[in-house]
């Protein structure tokens, strides 16, 4: 004989939901008791930091290892001391007058470098140019991530400051406003070994066509990014004065001879 089979009751539904309301409550308690212990030890390791950081402000401005750990350490728990230039980290450190220093001595170098290499400038080249013109007295070292840093408070202000990546984490600082391509960074990238690229050269290592080498070539020539340099066998040489400076502004120091030593290119 077969059984007939009774359906849910209304009864058993409302158990149902108040168990599941019951389940999220319970819930919403433990994750509500999470964050505010988890509040509660940002707020203590932000406290030694702050300690650590006053304890070490000497170190964490004259040294560049110490200062990079200290970034770090901020990092880990989203505070940023270059945020601004009022409160703890400014006031107490000049953690903040340190790197705002540093922007406008970047903002400097790269304005007065911008007729010799139109605006592209490596780190290694910018570095070098910091070093010199910065006061023999000042006991400050600088390093590649001190500047990267500085550059990125620089382009929160706008005004064409972009960070160009190159091959082995290397960068190139653009300092003009404009945009650059893919096609446009792959060239530089080609041209960093040796400072200058050819056609020939673009079309074998990148297999391009003649027309999109061209094209690449005849953009960075009208933006002063590439001067020509004639050659007898009619293989013109473009050279990249960002990246030919880089190798040789540590021999002549920036004397004043970069100008004539490259007096055979041409900017078209």
């Amino acid at each position: 004989m077969a059984t007939r089979r009774r359906g849910v009751g209304v009864g058993a539904i409302q158990q149902k939901q108040q168990v599941q309301a019951q389940y999220a409550a319970k819930g919403e308690e433990l994750a509500s008791e999470q964050i505010a212990n988890f509040s509660q030890q940002l707020d203590t390791f932000t406290k030694k930091l702050e300690d650590f950081a006053y304890k070490h402000r000497n170190e964490i401005k004259k040294n560049s290892q110490f200062r990079r750990h200290f970034q770090e350490m901020c990092a880990h728990v989203g505070v940023d001391p270059l945020a601004s230039s009022k409160g703890f980290w400014a006031s107490k450190l000049g953690v903040g007058d340190f790197y705002y220093e540093l922007a406008v001595q970047v903002i400097e170098v790269c304005l007065s470098t911008n007729h010799i290499n139109g605006g592209l400038i490596t780190i290694n080249d910018l570095r070098t140019r910091l070093l010199k013109s910065r006061s023999k007295t000042r006991k400050e070292n600088i390093t590649n991530d001190d500047i990267l840093r500085a550059v990125q408070k620089i382009k929160v202000l706008g005004g064409g400051f972009e960070l160009l990546p190159l091959d082995g984490g290397r960068f190139l600082i653009q300092s003009i406003p404009g945009e650059l391509s893919m096609d446009h960074s792959r060239v530089l990238q080609l041209a960093e070994e040796t400072g200058f690229v050819t056609i020939e050269l673009i079309m074998d290592r990148l297999r391009w066509e003649e027309t999109r080498a061209v094209q690449v070539i005849e953009h960075l020539i009208k933006e002063g990014l590439a001067w020509v340099d004639e050659q007898p066998s009619d293989t013109n040489q473009y050279w990249i004065p960002s990246l030919f400076l880089q190798q040789y502004y540590p021999i002549i120091g920036g004397s004043g001879s970069t100008e004539s030593s490259l007096s055979s290119l041409h900017v078209s």
